[in-house]
């Protein structure tokens, strides 16, 4: 089975939004760049993260991207644009997202983020107390700001059948926010049948597929100028709602979370071959 890469994307800031890229080089911690950066809750000491929308769904209208190797561009919603090795990177951020937070480049030992009962925001909204789970990051990428594995990817058939189910037919991938989006001819949701095998992309990228990937409140968030979509989780909710993970019940997946068996280089338009 064979395709194409149809987009490529990073995070550089965890839960802000991303770029989408021509090229870029991945190896074991995933697209470089990515996730390379993430905010710290100073009072809670959690890693900040829209999973939680109560609190930090305003995450969502920072965009964040790549500028010098040791350098993060965030775009704020007035167009003012903060380097991340200003000074007063900190206090500008925590005036703007009304919380007290510090820009880090590596997770505290034992950090955690919270993870809002998806369900339950649906159900109450984005302003409720809902039932919210700790949980630790990047446990298929130790040592990172992954919520579990360094890949996430998505393909053109699964993004299109959530679109057939939605209001306009469309969906944008960013909702769902993949690094990899491919145009492969399978159906929708058929990443969940992938997991175990392995994917090439371009000539040396190969990644194994470990899980499809649970969906949280985010995809249902306002992200920039596209407005809020509860739908975007209530169709997978309705259409594939799988066991993701032995220790996790039935989640609404959308995609699925990859580990990188082999570095390379990849590019927009490069071929994929599934199996």
């Amino acid at each position: 089975m064979t395709g194409r890469l149809a987009q490529l994307w990073r995070y550089p800031v965890k839960s802000m939004l991303g770029e989408r890229l021509p090229a870029a080089d991945v190896g074991p911690a995933g697209v470089a760049g990515d996730r390379r950066l993430a905010l710290r809750h100073r009072d809670t000491g959690r890693v900040a993260s829209a999973k939680h929308p109560r609190l930090w769904r305003d995450l969502l209208t920072l965009r964040a991207a790549g500028a010098a190797p040791d350098e993060v561009r965030i775009t704020l919603p007035d167009g003012r644009v903060l380097s991340s090795v200003d000074p007063g990177v900190d206090d500008v951020l925590s005036r703007v997202l009304g919380v007290p937070v510090t820009l880090i480049d590596r997770p505290p030992a034992g950090a955690l983020l919270d993870r809002a009962d998806p369900d339950a925001v649906l159900a109450a909204g984005l302003a409720a107390e809902v039932p919210v789970d700790a949980n630790p990051l990047g446990a298929a990428a130790p040592g990172t700001f992954f919520d579990f594995a360094p890949v996430h990817l998505v393909t053109t058939a699964t993004l299109a059948r959530v679109a057939a189910e939605l209001p306009g037919g469309t969906v944008e991938a960013v909702r769902y926010r993949p690094n990899l989006v491919l145009d492969v001819e399978v159906d929708g949701f058929a990443e969940n049948d992938w997991v175990g095998g392995e994917l090439r992309v371009g000539p040396e990228l190969v990644l194994r597929v470990l899980a499809p990937t649970p969906r949280c409140a985010v995809p249902t968030l306002a992200h920039g100028s596209l407005p809020r979509q509860a739908e975007a989780l209530r169709v997978p909710a309705r259409l594939n709602r799988v066991v993701p993970l032995p220790q996790l019940g039935a989640q609404p997946c959308v995609g699925a979370y990859a580990q990188v068996v082999r570095g390379g280089r990849v590019e927009q338009g490069s071929a994929v071959e599934v199996g």
